[in-house]
């Protein structure tokens, strides 16, 4: 397994609201996680790195995430757990109205792949040199898009595009979407929508599909962003699964 991940506070924003990482526990059992927070007063950045360090830390510290079950389990209880200590943060801190965060993971063992969201960010599997986005995004407009008020094409430039209907922090329970993956793919690619607004699918899979190392393809994603702009915090999280599990 080859991995990297990286977070660009962009062109336009003052300061990066992003966290991110990739942690591999002692059963060589992998989690990738992206979080783009949101809140005044610098709040947005608190609840995003609370969520990665928390989900973090408990992973690292376990020999074994277990059954699939068990890993569902363990995941809805953290985030769970999460959700509390943002609401409760936000509710002793007065600056932090609105503090909150959007949340993608993905839990990789030799047995099974788990994404899980909160949010608009982004998990994307790579097989054939193609993205399969496997995360649905809790945006008001991707609602109407569902219901057949909005055509896909309309919704990329909407002016509620990013009005987001879930995310941790929002409200006192917060559910996870779990959505359980083949493992047979070539890679998985999390990502917060500071990619995603500036790059097309098809102009992310060609840096992708180029002869680069993990660390290259991150960091020329974040450049591209960049000169388009950058309008937007930008974290990319890849884990290559194509060279096995021998590290």
């Amino acid at each position: 397994m080859k991995s990297f991940y990286l977070t660009d506070a962009g062109k336009v924003r003052s300061h990066n609201e992003d966290s991110v990482t990739i942690i591999k526990n002692n059963n060589d059992e992998y989690l990738l996680i992206v979080a783009d927070g949101m809140g005044g007063h610098r709040a947005g950045e608190i609840a995003s790195s609370l969520a990665v360090t928390h989900l973090g830390t408990r992973f690292k510290n376990m020999s074994s995430v277990g059954s699939k079950m068990d890993a569902a389990n363990w995941l809805n209880d953290n985030v769970n757990e999460i959700n509390l200590a943002i609401l409760e943060y936000a509710n002793t801190h007065e600056d932090s109205k609105g503090l909150g965060t959007t949340l993608v993971l993905a839990l990789l063992t030799k047995d099974y792949l788990l994404f899980g969201n909160i949010g608009d960010s982004s998990g994307f599997v790579i097989k054939n040199g193609k993205l399969h986005k496997m995360t649905k995004d809790h945006t008001l407009v991707n609602l109407l898009v569902e219901a057949g008020n909005l055509t896909a094409e309309e919704a990329k430039n909407h002016p509620k595009k990013n009005v987001l209907m879930k995310a941790l922090g929002a409200a006192d329970k917060c559910e996870l979407d779990l959505i359980d993956v083949d493992t047979s793919v070539d890679g998985i690619l999390l990502c917060s929508d500071g990619l995603t607004n500036m790059l097309s699918v098809e102009q992310i899979e060609k840096v992708l599909n180029e002869d680069l190392t993990v660390e290259q393809m991150v960091e020329k994603l974040i450049r591209k962003c960049n000169m388009r702009g950058g309008t937007d915090n930008i974290s990319i999280a890849i884990l290559d699964m194509k060279s096995g599990w021998d590290l």
